[in-house]
């Protein structure tokens, strides 16, 4: 992995909210205050704009001001910033990603494997391909399949993965098949797979993933770093019983729409105002909160 790349491609980051009041407004305050405290846990970095964020329901104004405080919590942390940029549309995307430019601290922007219209490989490869030539930053492509409705075969992921300008990939597969093996087995140089798919997050480590973006660290984000760090360390036994453990809450976080149930265990502990989501999200049931709580609270505390 070239070292200059290597902390945006190592480590775990954290995916941030948009905390709202209880008004439905952006509550900016709590976002910055959230941002220093997941890099205080040991997070290596912060990716805003994410789908964890609710980018979909923000206003322009809105995703200024959450991409400005980002910039300025990691500029002063000297921590990562990852940025989600563009969507299905090609020449809109190379847009968004050259409006990148003006935050000098973004590292990298992510960029979504194209949704709703269903290119074909060849026209997900030609997407990726202008946006790797005209983008400013390094990219990190985001395959998530049964969001986008994209399932690319380890072929097409490798042919991505090789062009000028890819750093990486979130990989979300959403299961461990043969096509997952497959590219994970054989992949470029200089190229790292981020877990995106929280509950494999431990397996996703030993079969070679460089670090993870997740939004269920942003609970027990002390947590997930120890995980990473027990692979890196070939502590094997420490790292499948903690496994386990965060693999539990990550079902619990996913319990309901993302990021409903984190939002609600946020509120819990205080850290966000309100556990306010935008339509056509609907707040987390008690219940699903619940659990996260507990969850939340027996990791903290356990020891090995």
């Amino acid at each position: 992995m070239s070292p200059l790349l290597s902390p945006l491609l190592s480590g775990i980051h954290i995916p941030l909210i948009t905390p709202f009041t209880a008004t439905g407004e952006l509550a900016a305050d709590a976002l910055e205050a959230l941002a220093h405290s997941v890099l205080d846990e040991g997070a290596a970095g912060l990716v805003a704009l994410g789908t964890t964020g609710e980018p979909a329901t923000l206003d322009e104004a809105e995703k200024l001001a959450v991409t400005e405080i980002c910039a300025r919590v990691c500029r002063e942390r000297g921590a990562a910033l990852t940025v989600g940029a563009g969507g299905n549309d090609t020449r809109g995307s190379v847009r968004a990603l050259r409006e990148l430019e003006r935050w000098p601290e973004v590292t990298a922007a992510m960029a979504l494997v194209p949704y709703f219209t269903r290119p074909s490989a060849a026209g997900v490869l030609a997407h990726f391909t202008e946006l790797a030539a005209r983008s400013p930053l390094p990219l990190i492509v985001y395959h998530i399949p049964y969001r986008t409705g994209q399932a690319l075969d380890a072929d097409t992921l490798r042919r991505i993965a090789e062009l000028p300008g890819i750093a990486g990939v979130k990989y979300a597969p959403g299961v461990l098949d043969q096509d997952a093996m497959a590219f994970l087995g054989d992949l470029p140089e200089d190229f790292a797979v981020l877990a995106g798919e929280d509950a494999l997050l431990s397996p996703l480590l030993a079969l070679g993933a460089a670090g993870a973006v997740l939004a269920s660290a942003h609970l027990c984000t002390g947590r997930f770093v120890e995980l990473y760090e027990a692979w890196r360390a070939g502590d094997l036994a420490h790292a499948r019983a903690l496994g386990h453990r965060l693999a539990a809450l990550s079902a619990a976080a996913f319990a309901e729409p993302n990021p409903t149930v984190i939002k609600g265990v946020l509120h819990a502990q205080g850290r966000i105002p309100s556990a306010a989501v935008r339509l056509p999200l609907l707040a987390a049931g008690p219940a699903a909160v619940d659990q996260g709580v507990h969850l939340v609270k027996s990791i903290a505390g356990w020891t090995v």
